[in-house]
């Protein structure tokens, strides 16, 4: 019985020695964007992504938590744009603030504070298109060991990429009336 023990405790232990080192060659850096063609020029896109007051109306996140805090602060739009949440479910909480605002690029920096600590950069890019704009919401960030981990098992291009298709399908919607 005591053989049969150690047996299988050394095979879990191979197991998740192995599963750590083929975790450890994943990129030590993420990438998820998704993107859509709105019939609407920059002018009225733009306005809804640089003011965190209009994220309400068509970001995905805002949902998760209808309990979540808010806080929206520094500039009123644009750099300098700040925004808090603090949520006690799936939206966890963190801290956006707007580095670079332009009528072809958004660049805001997104810290979440929990479920777990994480330093990221959000860019929306809004070229011209043959009907309108194309824009396009990308993440980037590390990826520290436990991510990679969780990578074996579940794609963050998966999670996060069906959350952006939907944030701009939203977008799309306000933004065409």
């Amino acid at each position: 019985m005591l053989k049969t023990i150690l047996i299988i405790l050394a095979v879990i232990v191979v197991a998740a020695i192995a599963l750590v080192v083929f975790a450890s060659t994943k990129p030590d850096t993420f990438h998820v964007e998704r993107s859509a063609t709105i019939a609407a020029p920059p002018e009225k896109i733009v306005p809804l992504i640089n003011d965190f007051h209009q994220w309400q109306a068509w970001s995905p996140y805002e949902k998760l938590d209808p309990g979540m805090s808010r806080s929206i602060g520094g500039s009123p739009s644009g750099q300098g744009a700040t925004y808090a949440w603090d949520g006690s479910g799936k939206a966890g909480a963190g801290r956006m603030e707007i580095l670079e605002s332009s009528a072809e690029k958004i660049v805001i920096k997104l810290d979440f504070s929990k479920p777990f600590e994480a330093h990221n950069i959000a860019t929306f890019t809004l070229s011209p298109a043959a009907s309108g704009t194309t824009v396009t919401w990308a993440m980037d960030g590390p990826a520290p060991l436990i991510a990679k981990v969780m990578g074996v098992f579940f794609s963050m291009d998966e999670m996060i990429g069906k959350d952006f298709a939907e944030g701009l399908d939203n977008l799309k919607g306000i933004a065409e009336k």
